[in-house]
């Protein structure tokens, strides 16, 4: 098993966990779950997507002004304006994710996959402009072919961005495949990896701890496992796992993580979601 460091689970409960039906968190609310977070030593903390609008832009400064620990990160397309707007906030670590796999290229974007590069090295050269660290997320990675994976970490990579994010979309891996994957993708690739599961086939932590165990060095939770669909790998059932295999995070407090799934399920069971 690869030495994992300190800080190498990455929330997401403010972003993609938000993208569950009906889950709309006030500014204050996301103020309140960074902070929880923060004290659960929870080290990178995914916090939003800035161009969605002033309120969500917002939201990201009341974060970005709390003198969190934790390093605060956007999220972002491969675009002028959503760069502009995470800037903006004041952010310096920004997340930009583009495609990878053919079916979201040709058939989603009606792009090549020359334009999709093309974008992410003018999105990146703009963030870095500003001063900004990045990470680069391979969107709907599992359905596209490893080399495909690999050419945009080497081209990441290329371009100064400290991690690359392979994303299971769709949640349509399971822990065998994704050892298998995660060994080979490591071995190769040029960059950190890291691994976001999704939760279609209720596999989504059993994945994340297997990309753990094989290579993956970060890896994308968020409380209770909420999200998009059927949601994401649960931030305190991966800390629990790794706590009874004795590599859980350094600093990560899992009581005060279960508080924090406790805190975000209170937040959506009052809008009528539980």
């Amino acid at each position: 098993m690869p030495e994992l460091k300190p800080g190498f689970l990455i929330d997401t409960t403010m972003r993609d966990g938000e993208q569950a039906a009906g889950v709309v968190f006030s500014a204050m609310e996301k103020l309140g779950i960074a902070i929880a977070l923060d004290n659960a030593g929870i080290t990178w903390i995914e916090a939003g997507t800035p161009v969605m609008g002033q309120e969500e832009a917002e939201a990201m400064r009341l974060i970005l002004n709390a003198g969190l620990k934790a390093v605060a990160f956007s999220w972002n397309r491969a675009c002028h304006q959503d760069i502009a707007a995470s800037v903006a906030c004041g952010f310096e670590f920004l997340h930009i994710s583009v495609p990878v796999s053919d079916l979201h290229i040709y058939h989603k974007l009606k792009r090549s996959r020359k334009w999709v590069y093309e974008q992410l090295t003018n999105a990146v050269s703009l963030a870095q402009s500003h001063g900004c660290r990045v990470s680069v997320g391979a969107e709907d990675a599992s359905r596209a072919h490893p080399d495909q994976f690999l050419e945009l970490a080497e081209l990441s990579e290329r371009l100064g961005a400290v991690r690359i994010r392979y994303a299971d979309t769709v949640g349509l891996l399971d822990p065998f495949t994704t050892r298998n994957l995660m060994s080979h993708l490591a071995a190769r690739c040029s960059l950190p990896i890291e691994f976001h599961a999704h939760n279609d086939f209720g596999l989504a932590t059993a994945n994340t701890v297997a990309a753990l165990q094989s290579g993956a060095l970060f890896a994308s939770v968020t409380a209770t496992g909420i999200g998009e669909r059927a949601g994401n790998a649960a931030l305190e059932e991966v800390l629990a796992v790794l706590e009874e295999t004795d590599i859980i995070p350094e600093g990560t407090n899992l009581a005060a993580a279960k508080k924090i799934g406790c805190q975000v399920a209170a937040i959506s069971s009052r809008r009528g979601f539980s």
